[in-house]
C-alpha cells in the first residue's frame, strides 16, 4: 500500500494521540478527541478512516494501532521533502539550512 505522508494540522494532532496511546480502543480515541478538539465521535471516525486510508493506521476489531511509527512517518517525510525541494541531495539541504541558521561545531561533526 502507498503511504501518502501529508496530514492537516488536527490529522497531524489526531495521529499524536494514537501514537502516545497505541493500542488505543477506538471508542476512548474518541473520547480523547472530544477532549482535546470537542469533535464528535462521527467526527473521530471520519479522521480516523482517513488516516486508515492513507496507510498510517489501523483499526481492527474497534483497537486502533499505527502502520507506521511516528519517527518513521517524521523521516518519510523528512526525506520526501529533501527529495522535492532539493532533487534528493542531503548536501543542498545542510547548505540552503545553514544559510538560515549558523550550524554548531557539535553539529558539524
Amino acid at each position: 500500500m502507498m503511504v501518502k505522508l501529508k496530514m492537516g494540522e488536527l490529522e497531524s494532532k489526531f495521529a499524536d494521540i494514537i501514537w502516545e496511546n497505541e493500542p488505543i480502543p477506538s471508542s476512548l480515541l474518541a473520547e480523547k478527541a472530544l477532549e482535546a478538539f470537542n469533535w464528535k465521535k462521527t467526527t473521530s471516525y471520519t479522521v480516523l478512516k482517513r488516516l486508515c486510508n492513507k496507510g498510517l493506521f489501523q483499526n481492527v476489531k474497534g483497537t486502533v494501532t499505527s502502520l507506521i511509527k511516528k519517527p518513521e512517518y517524521n523521516s518519510l517525510c523528512s526525506q520526501q521533502f529533501i527529495d522535492f525541494a532539493f532533487r534528493g541531495s542531503l548536501p543542498a539541504f545542510i547548505a540552503a539550512y545553514a544559510k538560515r541558521k549558523p550550524l554548531k561545531d557539535e553539529d558539524i561533526e
